[in-house]
């Protein structure tokens, strides 16, 4: 790896040996793919608030869970996705946001029930995508409670139990790829 002196300090600069870049996260050809699964595309949190909003006012996180319940847990925005979207649409003055018990209650003005009405058939269903959510399994959850296991294990278990939690995870990493390395089997 090249190390080259930052012009703004003297902080070194990491460059990935292939790609003369800043490394593989910031190369399209690496990053191309990584976490798209269940990733809507920009624009979709803005449809997604608007039409969620139709329901009743709710709160940011309500919010986000009612998306991530839409979707079948494969998609589920962050507070950083959601509070600006927001933000943009109270200035467009399509939602009010009150403070309701120290948090923030998000409704739809007149103006954007309006805005929902007249751009209803233009506007895509944010959750479409998702439509079969419900048939797929959802790894993202199951790898979830995986973490949590393995934490308490890292955390409370004795050194048998650490050893033997060790070896289970790396006979399911050698399982999964052996899966993906199997003819596909075609779809009913």
């Amino acid at each position: 790896m090249n190390n080259e002196v930052d012009p703004r300090g003297n902080r070194p600069r990491r460059h990935h040996p292939h790609t003369h870049g800043p490394g593989p996260i910031h190369d399209e050809r690496f990053a191309r793919g990584r976490g798209r699964r269940g990733r809507a595309a920009r624009g979709d949190t803005r449809a997604a608030v608007l039409l969620l909003l139709t329901d009743g006012p709710q709160h940011g996180y309500q919010l986000m869970q009612a998306i991530a319940e839409r979707s079948g847990g494969r998609w589920t925005p962050s507070p950083g996705a959601i509070y600006p979207t927001i933000s943009q649409l109270e200035d467009e003055g399509l939602v009010t946001v009150t403070k309701d018990a120290g948090r923030k209650l998000v409704a739809l003005t007149d103006a954007g029930r309006d805005h929902i009405t007249t751009q209803h058939d233009s506007m895509p269903d944010p959750f479409a995508v998702f439509a079969d959510a419900g048939t797929r399994v959802d790894l993202r959850g199951l790898i979830e409670q995986l973490h949590g296991a393995v934490r308490e294990v890292a955390r409370t278990g004795t050194d048998v139990q650490i050893t033997a939690t060790a070896d289970t995870l790396a006979t399911a990493r050698r399982s999964i790829y052996q899966l993906l390395a199997q003819e596909p089997e075609p779809d009913d």
